[in-house]
């Protein structure tokens, strides 16, 4: 049975803080919805003192932004996006048009068949998140997206110059400085000035993330991508520090991101909570990570791996880093993650920004259901029918028929009919090969 010797805050607490985030995000939607351009414009003076002439950039505009960033940043960014695309590559080369004949003359098949705009978010409140745009923005690129645009907030009071290097170098045909739910909204139903898309991606603060859950039917969305999500499974092969750097450097994100250690040996277990409490007085972002610890962070202890298993599956974690003598037996085992760091040689760190793989997870359980963004998202997979001779259809039509019949569809059935009526019964060889 799991211990616990450190909880987060209980359910309730965090249920009445989603349902503010629920009722906020109505209220701006509604109003962009109505209100277009002039409602965009009042919710980015307001929330981040940011009205300029245009928020779209113009190239000039993208030029001088690019211009501002280190000739090395710029290397870096480059040198991470094609880690990115060549994974994108080699995951699309997997996805393949199918065309099969399942019966004589009954041809079936599918097309992958690209997404035709996106919209792309990424953030940039507490930090600039440069990564994300090369996980949204060059993975639709690869998928083949003919239309990608894509927003930021402003960042000091302007574009922020990484950002759009980013943004322009991925493959953006259109950049905004603009952000929070607004600027989901804005892509997503379209303004005077902003043409809308078909489908919202990239991750976002809980504000965000409960834009694209209350916007999914109207646009597609990749997933529910908010406040970032750390497991960290251990045993006493692993130290504290690592376990305490691991946690806090993705509890930085925000004062509402989950941590949580999950290991087999109550000595690292306290050692870890030791370690936390120190690297707490030196770290950068402790005022972040620090809250975030007190509120959502956790510590539980199991009796062996096959506990941790079925714990890890329970809480469903986006990131779950492994640090035990066998990380493939959780591969192998393991069902609801977003994604896995093998081996204390990895971290998610290289997940977030360089090594390839998309940072874009999917949160809150949803690892129970769905993977994260990948190439697949911006496809959709798209089936076709024929049929050849006059045999198979009316082989096919006399079984639709009856099971038309079946369910009380006479409509659907007559479909059937007529053209058994037509194409006459089959013949007897004909039934033998169907057969």
């Amino acid at each position: 049975m799991p211990r616990h010797l450190k909880r987060g805050l209980d359910a309730s607490a965090i249920k009445a803080a989603d349902a503010k985030v629920r009722e906020t995000v109505e209220q701006i939607l509604a109003d962009v919805e109505a209100r277009r351009d002039a409602a965009v414009r009042e919710l980015s003076r307001k929330f981040d003192n940011w009205s300029p002439a245009s928020f779209k950039l113009s190239p000039p505009e993208i030029e001088r932004a690019i211009a501002k960033v280190a000739s090395r940043d710029l290397a870096d960014i480059k040198f991470a996006q094609a880690q990115v695309r060549n994974f994108a590559e080699k995951q699309k080369a997997t996805m393949r048009d199918l065309e099969v004949e399942t019966l004589p003359g009954v041809v079936l098949g599918h097309r992958h068949i690209p997404v035709a705009s996106i919209g792309c978010y990424v953030p940039g409140g507490r930090y600039p998140m440069v990564a994300s745009a090369h996980m949204s923005i060059v993975t639709a690129k690869v998928a083949g997206v003919k239309r990608i645009i894509a927003c930021a907030p402003p960042f000091k009071g302007g574009p922020h110059p990484a950002i759009v290097a980013a943004m322009h170098f991925g493959g953006a045909d259109e950049i905004f400085v603009l952000g929070g739910v607004q600027a989901v909204a804005a892509m997503a139903l379209g303004t005077e000035t902003i043409s809308p898309v078909d489908m919202i991606v990239g991750p976002g603060n809980a504000y965000v993330a409960e834009g694209k859950r209350q916007l999914f039917g109207r646009v597609g969305i990749d997933l529910l991508a908010g406040p970032t999500e750390t497991l960290i499974i251990a045993d006493e092969s692993v130290d504290a520090e690592i376990c305490a750097t691991d946690l806090l450097g993705q509890a930085e994100h925000g004062p509402t991101s989950p941590a949580i250690l999950l290991t087999t040996s109550e000595k690292l277990a306290r050692a870890t909570m030791e370690e936390v409490k120190r690297l707490l007085t030196i770290l950068p972002t402790a005022d972040a990570a620090g809250k975030a610890w007190e509120d959502y962070g956790e510590v539980i202890v199991c009796a062996n791996d096959e506990e941790m298993v079925t714990e890890a599956d329970r809480i469903a974690s986006e990131h779950v880093q492994v640090m035990t003598k066998d990380p493939d037996y959780f591969l192998a085992s393991m069902q609801n993650y977003g994604s896995l760091f093998l081996g204390s040689r990895t971290n998610v760190a290289y997940g977030d920004k360089v090594i390839g793989t998309n940072h874009t997870l999917p949160t809150k359980k949803a690892a129970r259901y769905t993977g994260g963004l990948w190439v697949g998202k911006f496809l959709k997979t798209c089936t076709y029918q024929k049929v050849l001779t006059n045999e198979a259809s009316a082989l096919i039509g006399e079984y639709c028929s009856r099971l038309c019949i079946l369910e009380g569809f006479s409509g659907h059935a007559e479909q059937a009919n007529v053209r058994v009526r037509r194409y006459g019964r089959r013949n007897v060889a004909y039934a033998q090969a169907a057969e």
